[in-house]
């Protein structure tokens, strides 16, 4: 049976269509759909139950050694009140998860991982680095929304009754009252844009729900986040990453830090950066009128198969259908002639480097 977040009974008050998504019941949309969502982020502020997503807790004096063994980022740099973005992996250079690293105290380590990872990244971190510290997953004890757009940080704010903006920079957090909820609010998100995701106590989640709302923040489900982060070309767990893809391939190497210490899959890693990659994840748009979805084929200029779409839309924002996928490294460069095989249509696709939508204050 499917769980369901503390704002379930909310969700489905205010018209959502609900689908089960990680062993989770989560909205995928509200009543004026995924795209009036997607541009209320883009525009102003939106806000997205992301209550599914797992807290995993390292406490102790061993806690900081224990975090860096399981990760490939410098979480062993951070300073109290940052964050870092970084991957797990397992001994072959596989990916076993992304996730967000929050440095709350030198023996106090929170780690988000993603929803229908919990069970597997718990077992994995006690594994691997629970005789270092304590590791208690809090999921089921915390609530986490996620304002989002150009207009979050000035509602949240608001909200807090103080600026937040200066002292809050991006990839850090704070411990504050938003709305008179206690709350661990940091400057992250998987939008493309700036704001605000906000842990609280599980028993706090709708009253913090509530004053987003009557603040004017839109509320946004699971298909606008996922059109969002793919216009931000933001992999997807279980799409463009998994335990058969390595971060170099992936596009993610600025996350592997070698000489951060010694963490699982440090040495595959190094021998495959040596070798050299043989496949890589490269963002395309479609030339015409064919939209790329999950597991569609990817073709040579002569309609050889040479890989698949992970992650495929039409963006909103750029009108104009965009999509992530694996090809050979020798294909992986703008220029190369590639296709994509829409269910037997076959359109042209263009490689494109970086993001496909970029917020200009960045």
């Amino acid at each position: 049976m499917a769980k369901h977040t503390p704002l379930h009974d909310d969700h489905v008050a205010l018209g959502a269509r609900m689908v089960d998504f990680g062993g989770w019941r989560m909205p995928v949309q509200y009543k004026d759909g995924i795209v009036h969502e997607h541009k209320a982020v883009r525009t102003g502020a939106g806000v997205f139950d992301v209550s599914h997503m797992g807290e995993i807790v390292f406490r102790g004096t061993g806690a900081v050694q224990a975090v860096q063994r399981l990760v490939t980022n410098a979480a062993s740099r951070l300073v109290d009140g940052a964050a870092c973005y970084t991957v797990m992996c397992l001994p072959s250079g596989g990916i076993v998860d992304d996730c967000i690293v929050y440095r709350r105290a030198a023996g106090d380590l929170l780690v988000i991982v993603n929803a229908s990872n919990i069970e597997k990244d718990f077992a994995w971190m006690r594994e691997h680095a629970g005789a270092l510290c304590d590791v208690t997953d809090e999921s089921d004890e915390t609530a986490l929304l996620a304002v989002q757009g150009p207009g979050a940080v000035e509602i949240v704010s608001r909200l807090a009754g103080r600026p937040l903006a200066g002292e809050i920079p991006s990839f850090h957090h704070r411990r504050l009252q938003v709305a008179g909820v206690a709350c661990l609010a940091a400057r992250t998100g998987y939008t493309g844009e700036d704001g605000f995701e906000l842990a609280c106590a599980a028993s706090d989640a709708r009253r913090l729900w509530a004053a987003l709302l009557e603040a004017g923040v839109t509320p946004c489900g699971l298909g606008a986040r996922d059109t969002l982060r793919l216009e931000a070309r933001l992999c997807l767990y279980g799409n463009d990453i998994d335990e058969s893809t390595t971060p170099y391939e992936a596009g993610l190497g600025w996350v592997v830090k070698p000489d951060a210490g010694d963490f699982v899959g440090k040495e595959a890693l190094a021998r495959q950066k040596a070798e050299g990659l043989k496949r890589r994840l490269i963002g395309f748009v479609v030339k015409g009128r064919g939209i790329a979805r999950h597991d569609y084929a990817l073709l040579d200029g002569a309609g050889a198969p040479v890989g698949k779409v992970t992650s495929g839309t039409t963006s909103p924002t750029l009108n104009t259908p965009v999509g992530m996928g694996y090809v050979p490294s020798a294909l992986a460069e703008p220029g190369a002639a590639l296709q994509v095989d829409c269910r037997g249509k076959v359109f042209p696709i263009e490689t494109v480097k970086g993001p496909f939508y970029k917020r200009s204050s960045q």
